[in-house]
């Protein structure tokens, strides 16, 4: 599925969600990732002082993959609605 992220919130609840998918707790995340179960409890709640480092980790932890694109060049298929 696509996600359209916009702002810090939308990604901490893509984090959260993505993570009880992938069916595992904080703690699990967090030893993946090698961080504290407290710093995978903040990014959930705030991803605004989340690094680079750390978002392609937990995107390998949690099976997801970072795209980027110019919001002015179409897609090749319309991109879905999701609300967050």
């Amino acid at each position: 599925m696509l996600h359209l992220i916009a702002t810090p919130d939308q990604l901490a609840q893509l984090l959260a969600a993505s993570r009880h998918q992938a069916g595992l707790t904080q703690a699990e995340a967090a030893a993946r990732v090698g961080v504290s179960q407290s710093r995978i409890s903040t990014l959930e709640t705030d991803a605004s002082a989340l690094t680079l480092t750390q978002l392609l980790a937990l995107c390998g932890a949690y099976g997801l993959q970072l795209q980027l694109r110019d919001r002015d060049e179409p897609s090749a298929e319309p991109a879905p609605l999701v609300e967050w």
